[in-house]
């Protein structure tokens, strides 16, 4: 695996969202690699394939046509194959149901997506540099919900 560059991948059906996220990235000065997805299957076809680099952070959106956040949540967290991925739940919702499904699913964090675009950097910046290790090792539900 190439340690050069962080991973990113995005699964969002909104085209401005995914424009306004790797926007975001281009602006920061980490070293991603971003990639984005228009649904749920065009990103588990990617994951699937042999020949793909995983990513380390994964944001999944919750509303998505064909296959949503959640199912595709569910079977990325039932292959060991997909073990290392950190996976961000990056939504407009902030409802406490779909807060609540993902965390008890695995997401590793939930990101409600913010309207401005600094808002935005920051939180991606906190969210790829952060050391998902500790992170996880103690993940309750008051470390689940970034808030900004």
């Amino acid at each position: 695996m190439n340690t050069d560059f962080i991973n990113i991948c995005l699964a969002d059906d909104d085209e401005d969202d995914r424009l306004f996220f790797t926007d975001a990235f281009d602006e920061l000065r980490i070293n991603t690699k971003v990639s984005t997805f228009n649904d749920g299957v065009e990103l588990m076809n990617y994951l699937n394939n042999e020949d793909s680099i995983l990513p380390n952070v994964l944001f999944l959106d919750l509303n998505m046509p064909k296959k949503n956040g959640v199912e595709c949540l569910l079977e990325i967290k039932q292959n060991e194959k997909f073990s290392d991925i950190a996976i961000a739940i990056y939504s407009t919702s902030s409802s406490e149901e779909h807060i609540e499904e993902t965390f008890i699913n695995g997401a590793n964090i939930y990101i409600k997506k913010p309207n401005d675009f600094e808002k935005l950097k920051k939180i991606l910046s906190e969210v790829v540099t952060l050391n998902w290790q500790y992170h996880t090792s103690g993940l309750n539900k008051d470390n689940f919900l970034m808030r900004m």
